[in-house]
C-alpha cells in the first residue's frame, strides 16, 4: 500500500490493554480494519483517476468555451458601466469598491479570467481599462501560480498611477479598496475576492448587472394597500340586521385576517327618517376602530331606538289632530256668534 505522494502507507495495529498481546477478538478487529484500509485504498485511487479525467474533461470544455467569452465580451463593451455595475451589485465586492474605486472602473471595458491549461497550476485576471485619467496602463493583471509543492504564489501588475491619482494612498478610515486588493499578493491562499471573481462573478455577470434593477422594478404583493368595507342593513320586516362584507383579499394567503383601509371612513351618528318601509342604517367600520363587536352593539342601539320612535310618532300625529279639529270646531262656532251678531248690528 502507498499514499498519493508515493510513501508507504501504514498499517492500521490493533493493541491490547496496556501494551498486552492482542486477544483473538482483537486479532478479528485487526484482520477487519486492514481489509477497510485495503478497500479505501481502493476508492482513493478511483478518486484520483476521476480527478485526471475530470480535468481533461474541464480542459476541453474551457476551449468550447472561449469563443463564446470573446463574444460575450465584444458585446459587452457596448454597454457603459457594465461590469463597475455588476461587482457594485455583488454582495461581497460591494463591500470592496471605495467611491473612488468605482468612479475608476467606470473606465474597465473588459474582464478576462484564464485558466492555466493543466487547469490545476493556477489562472490570470485580466482587466482592460480605455483611456483614464487614473493610470497610463491599459491592462492590468493578477495571476496566481499553485506549485507542485501546493503552496501559492501570486504576481500583480504594477499599476502607473497618474500624478496625484493613485488610489491606494487614498484610504478612508484605513479601508483597503479595489486596487489595494490588486496589488496585495501576500497571501495569495486567502484572497476571496479573486475566487469570487473567477467562480462566481465570470461565469455569469449578466446576473449581477440585472439584479439591481430587478429589484427596483419588481413590486411586492405586500406593497398593496386594500380596502375593506363592512355595511349594516336593517330590514324592519324580519327585524333583522344583515351584514355584508366587501374584501379586496391578498395574494398572501398565510394572512387571511389582515385586512388594509386605505381610507379614513366615518361613523354615521344618526340616522334620517325615510318615508318608505325600509330605513336603512349604514354604518362603515375602520380597521382602526374598535372591536367588531362593539360597533355592531352600537348600530343596533341606533336601529332599535328609530322603531321605538315610530309608534309613538303616529300617537303623537293623532294626538294633534284631534286637537286641531277640536280649536277648528270652537273657531267656526265663534265665527257664527260673530256673524249673528254682526247682522244683528246692521239690522238695528
Amino acid at each position: 500500500m502507498a499514499t498519493e505522494n508515493g510513501s508507504p502507507a501504514k498499517r492500521p495495529k490493533l493493541v491490547g490493554a496496556e501494551g498486552d498481546a492482542p486477544s483473538e477478538g482483537d486479532s478479528i478487529i485487526q484482520s477487519a480494519l486492514e481489509e477497510i484500509d485495503a478497500c479505501q485504498n481502493e476508492i482513493d485511487a478511483l478518486n484520483e483517476k476521476a480527478s485526471e479525467e475530470i480535468l481533461c474533461v474541464e480542459q476541453k470544455y474551457n476551449k468550447l468555451r472561449k469563443p463564446f467569452y470573446a463574444k460575450r465580451n465584444s458585446h459587452i463593451k457596448g454597454i457603459k458601466n457594465f461590469w463597475v455595475t455588476a461587482f457594485s451589485n455583488h454582495p461581497q465586492l460591494y463591500n470592496v469598491l471605495t467611491d473612488e474605486d468605482e468612479e475608476c472602473l467606470q473606465y474597465l471595458s473588459e474582464v478576462e479570467v484564464e485558466e492555466f491549461e493543466d487547469i490545476k497550476s493556477g489562472y490570470r485576471i485580466n482587466f482592460n481599462f480605455t483611456d483614464n485619467p487614473y493610470f497610463s496602463d491599459s491592462v492590468i493583471s493578477k495571476v496566481f501560480h499553485l506549485a507542485s509543492t501546493g503552496v501559492p504564489t501570486c504576481t500583480s501588475t504594477p499599476v502607473q498611477w497618474k500624478d496625484n491619482m493613485n488610489l491606494t494612498k487614498r484610504k478612508k478610515n484605513n479601508r483597503q479598496g479595489f486596487f489595494n486588493w490588486m496589488q496585495d499578493t501576500s497571501d495569495p491562499a486567502a484572497d476571496e475576492v479573486a475566487e469570487v471573481i473567477k467562480d462566481d462573478i465570470w461565469p455569469n455577470p449578466l446576473q449581477y448587472y440585472l439584479s439591481n434593477d430587478s429589484m427596483e422594478n419588481g413590486v411586492s404583493d405586500d406593497e398593496n394597500v386594500d380596502e375593506s368595507v363592512v355595511v349594516l342593513d336593517d330590514d324592519e320586516d324580519d327585524d333583522e340586521v344583515g351584514e355584508e362584507e366587501i374584501y379586496d383579499v391578498d395574494d398572501d394567503d398565510d394572512e387571511d385576517d389582515e385586512i388594509e383601509a386605505s381610507g379614513e371612513y366615518e361613523t354615521l351618528d344618526a340616522v334620517g327618517d325615510d318615508d318608505d318601509e325600509d330605513d336603512g342604517a349604514v354604518h362603515v367600520l375602520d380597521d382602526d376602530e374598535d372591536e367588531e363587536g362593539d360597533d355592531d352593539d352600537d348600530v343596533q342601539e341606533i336601529i332599535d331606538e328609530k322603531e321605538n320612535d315610530e309608534p309613538d310618532g303616529d300617537v303623537a300625529n293623532q294626538e294633534p289632530d284631534k286637537e286641531n279639529n277640536g280649536e277648528t270646531a270652537a273657531s267656526n262656532k265663534e265665527k257664527s256668534q260673530n256673524e249673528g251678531e254682526t247682522g244683528t248690528s246692521a239690522g238695528d
